[in-house]
């Protein structure tokens, strides 16, 4: 009786080791795909695959070495290169780990806040960038443009497969294509 007694015990001590090794590590190992993210979600993080989003109940460690923690959204990355001791973060409200470990970040707020700096200095606030030129002041103009563009290395691409011996002459075609980028990537002065 004492043998199955023992056995048992032997058994469920084994049974449970890694577990605990699991645990003392930093959380425990999860089977992820690539649709699985770990997104940070009303206070909490949360397994999102494809729409479906489920509480996590324990702090958990990717095949990366990326652990989570599921309760604050500290996600610790392992030693590199670039960083031998690894780095922390906390994740804020949308930002989610990829099951590579990578971090997503919702707002540019979030992304400054894991570099540990102010976004775009102490005021917070973004100055709106507008890109301007002739290629972008009108989209009908710039699409005008590119379908112009494809339709002229198509031309040169029908030349050049001809399978002629002799190279065609495609310096016409070359010279419209360099007007086209110029009007493209041209900026006001």
């Amino acid at each position: 009786m004492s043998r199955i007694i023992l056995i048992t015990l032997v058994g469920a001590c084994l049974a449970t080791a890694p577990r605990f090794a699991a645990a003392q590590a930093g959380g425990f190992p999860v089977q992820t795909t690539a649709r699985t993210q770990f997104v940070f979600k009303d206070g909490e993080v949360m397994r999102r695959e494809g729409n479906m989003l489920t509480p996590l109940t324990q702090n958990v460690k990717l095949s990366s070495g990326v652990k989570i923690n599921y309760k604050n959204g500290i996600v610790e990355m392992p030693a590199d290169k670039i960083n031998p001791q690894g780095k922390k973060l906390t994740l804020r409200e949308g930002d989610y780990v990829r099951a590579d470990g990578g971090v997503v970040f919702a707002t540019p707020g979030s992304a400054a806040a894991a570099r540990g700096k102010a976004p775009n200095g102490p005021s917070g606030k973004y100055t709106t960038y507008v890109q301007r030129g002739p290629g972008y002041a009108d989209p009908a103009m710039r699409a005008s443009l590119l379908a112009k563009k494809v339709e002229l290395l198509t031309e040169k691409i029908n030349l050049l497969s001809q399978g002629r011996t002799d190279l065609p002459n495609t310096k016409e075609i070359d010279d419209q294509l360099a007007q086209l980028e110029t009007q493209l990537v041209a900026s006001p002065q």
